[in-house]
């Protein structure tokens, strides 16, 4: 085995596992010849419930990311990239490119016992690289339908899966408690992964991510979607849960929970070092593409037992606020002709899917009828941004919807949650007991980016900090709400949503609700559906099954 490779695996504690693998990858770096002629390895890391403010290229000191800095300063910060407000429709939004009311998707997010999923009918992205020659692997959460196995990872075009299906779990026993019901939720394509008890999800799907990553013939592109449970809380008795050493690191963080919560977000950006790193050793990393996204904005101030934090944004998780919906994301690979500077374009979720089929040499125009826009060569070459509106999204049980076109933001209606539309959490702007630079600049994914010649210098890295700083106007009192009449919101002069300006630009404002109501005409209802009670975990040994595929027990 090359020793960086042995090197590499004996850190991650997989040596036995990866030995052989490794071995055969490094023989192969040799011979692989030059990617410039290849389709690029595409790697998507999914963030669960990451907020606004806990990365550190948007400013926050107080949870280093140094990991995760070193990727996006050496690539393209996506400084107004726009996710959906809970996971399941960010999900839909990314596999289809297309806008979740458009898939019926735009409705909460698929409970475990709920007997649906994404449309069978929709061509999800594998299936769309997989036609490229692309070798697919998903490994962590997928929350995209599992109660029969047609909707699960590896009938959707996936050819291994690692992970879970439903939409939390443990991080160490890997149980998903939901609606009353307990049980196991872990899996090896279609088998149960018993013997994965007690191993941090974090640190397991990492493992499986450069298993995958070290055995791969880069003769052929790979695309590895690593969606992990990290930051996302788990079950209510124990939602923060890291392993104790990596709390302690934190004891100067006063908040309980938000010291938890950093324990989990520092084993989330090791994660991202250690897959850069197994790309690099295995010298597919100068053919790479790496997308880093959220799926929506963080649950802060103990919504949905979490402590994340959107500062100075308003709003949280589920909602439309800026809060809720502008992720933290970027792209970074050495094919990019512009790189380490800070994009301003409009982009939204859907647009990954054309983004990444462009990259991979394929035509999005095959995409057929889809919301996402080709951003490659915008992004490649640091040119105006071709979306100029994103759908936020529209509820049709409460009318709450969203739309943005420009600069300017309307939103109407209310949320159940409306009582979160204040931003929370800490700012992190005050803590510098970090030399987060050096941190950058010592970690895996900034050794790589140093011996690539891709790293940024300490004045670079100050100048990208800045460039997305959010500043806000003075906050009044009360907060204007938007439940009976719409708010009209410029983002670019009041990114926090202080000053509604529907009154003042009624023209602007009813522009926007025509094209609103051009979105509602074509909508498609909602795939809902209640809880079945024979998806009780009970009925099948204590996991959750795709018992729609199975003998059901009699009802209760």
């Amino acid at each position: 085995m090359d020793v960086r490779l042995w090197a590499l695996c004996l850190a991650l504690g997989m040596l036995s596992s990866c030995q052989q693998p490794a071995a055969a990858a490094a023989s192969r770096r040799h011979d692989r010849g030059s990617g410039a002629d290849r389709p690029p390895h595409i790697i998507i890391i999914v963030a669960d419930d990451l907020g606004w403010n806990d990365v550190g290229f948007h400013g926050s000191g107080q949870v280093p990311t140094p990991n995760i800095d070193a990727l996006a300063f050496s690539g393209v910060t996506l400084d107004r990239y726009y996710v959906q407000p809970v996971c399941t429709p960010s999900r839909s939004a990314l596999m289809t490119g297309k806008y979740p009311i458009h898939t019926g998707m735009q409705e909460h997010v698929i409970l475990a016992a709920e007997p649906y999923g994404l449309s069978l009918q929709e061509t999800l992205m594998p299936q769309r690289l997989n036609a490229l020659g692309y070798v697919s692997h998903a490994v962590g959460k997928w929350h995209l339908g599992s109660y029969k196995k047609a909707y699960t990872p590896t009938f959707r075009g996936f050819n291994s899966f690692f992970g879970y299906w439903t939409g939390r779990e443990d991080y160490f026993d890997h149980v998903c408690v939901r609606h009353g019901y307990w049980g196991y939720d872990l899996r090896r394509d279609m088998e149960e992964a018993r013997g994965a008890f007690g191993q941090y999800s974090t640190d397991l799907f990492t493992q499986k991510a450069v298993e995958k990553i070290v055995a791969h013939n880069a003769s052929r592109p790979m695309f590895l979607y690593l969606a992990h449970l990290a930051v996302h809380s788990a079950n209510e008795y124990e939602p923060l849960q890291a392993p104790a050493a990596s709390i302690d690191k934190f004891s100067h963080i006063a908040d309980g929970n938000r010291r938890r919560f950093a324990g989990m977000l520092s084993k989330l950006d090791e994660s991202v070092g250690q897959v850069t790193a197994a790309l690099h050793e295995t010298g597919m990393l100068d053919n790479s593409v790496i997308v880093f996204t959220t799926d929506n904005g963080g649950p802060a101030a103990s919504f949905d037992f979490n402590a994340a934090s959107n500062w100075p944004l308003r709003g949280v998780k589920s909602l439309l606020w800026e809060g809720g919906v502008r992720g933290a994301g970027f792209v970074w690979s050495p094919l990019l002709k512009q790189r380490s500077y800070v994009s301003s374009n409009l982009m939204h979720i859907t647009d990954l899917l054309p983004t990444l089929l462009s990259a991979a040499g394929g035509d999005p125009g095959t995409l057929g009828d889809i919301d996402g826009i080709d951003m490659w060569s915008a992004l490649s070459n640091k040119l105006p941004s071709p979306r100029k509106e994103i759908l936020l999204n529209i509820e049709p049980s409460t009318g709450y919807r969203a739309l943005i076109e420009g600069n300017f933001k309307f939103i109407e209606g209310s949320s159940l949650n409306e009582g979160w539309s204040g931003w929370f959490g800490p700012s992190g702007r005050n803590d510098t007991r970090y030399d987060l630079y050096q941190l950058m600049s010592t970690s895996h994914a900034g050794r790589a980016m140093r011996q690539m010649n891709m790293s940024v210098t300490e004045d670079q890295w100050k100048t990208l900090r800045s460039q997305q700083s959010i500043t806000c106007q003075k906050k009044p009192s009360p907060r204007r709400t938007c439940l009976k009449t719409a708010c009209l919101f410029d983002l670019l002069r009041d990114p926090c949503e202080y000053s509604d300006l529907s009154a003042a630009m009624p023209a602007v404002t009813s522009k926007l609700r025509r094209r609103m109501e051009e979105f509602q005409r074509g909508m498609v209802p909602p795939r809902n559906k209640p809880v079945d009670p024979r998806a009780n975990p009970k009925n099948w040994g204590y996991a959750w099954v795709n018992w729609g595929d199975l003998v059901h027990p009699p009802l209760p």
